[in-house]
């Protein structure tokens, strides 16, 4: 495959979702390689490519705007969260922190009754244990069609946590969320 052919595969790659490296060794390959035009190409439309070696993945994110420049149209979609998955992410984000912290390696795996249990926490009493476990199952869908979650091959209800979660829920939002929650439980309101 010529250099340019590989490059354009890898642009394209990025405009698809998140290349991780050891899914897509080809392309992470490239990205390595030829970084530099890559990320040329997405600067002159406003996007720009994070690429974290560390934790072995890449992806896309629109330029912060700058002030007293005239911003471009968004490419790069946001998209609202229910309360559910937000919920979900932050909680599987603090997961995955006690999981490296605790010196374990390699990836996190967890089983849709973990993920249930997790949630339940923080569901409204409910007699209803079928739709409260269908609500979950719904919540775990939509995190893993976002790419927060993947389904293992062979092993019926195990999760593998993606570590590209922490690019998107981060120490702060974390933080915050969980301060959220404490005022919430505090209050006991349910207009939050």
């Amino acid at each position: 495959m010529s250099d340019e052919h590989a490059v354009g595969s890898a642009i394209i790659r990025l405009m698809q979702g998140v290349v991780y490296r050891e899914a897509d060794e080809d392309t992470w390959l490239t990205l390595e390689r030829s970084t530099g035009g890559v990320r040329d190409h997405f600067a002159t439309i406003g996007v720009e490519v994070v690429v974290d070696d560390a934790e072995g993945y890449a992806y896309l994110r629109s330029r912060p705007e700058v002030e007293g420049e005239e911003a471009l149209p968004r490419l790069v979609r946001r998209r609202a969260l229910t309360y559910n998955v937000s919920l979900l992410l932050v909680l599987l984000r603090k997961r995955l922190l006690e999981f490296e912290t605790s010196g374990s390696e390699g990836r996190l795996v967890l089983t849709r009754d973990q993920i249930v249990e997790m949630l339940r926490t923080f569901q409204t009493d409910s007699s209803n244990e079928a739709r409260l476990v269908d609500q979950a199952e719904r919540t775990i869908g939509k995190a893993a069609e976002l790419g927060f979650l993947r389904a293992l091959r062979g092993q019926a209800d195990h999760w593998e946590v993606r570590r590209i979660l922490k690019a998107y829920v981060d120490a702060e939002t974390l933080s915050g969320f969980a301060g959220k929650l404490r005022q919430y439980a505090g209050t006991g309101g349910d207009d939050e």
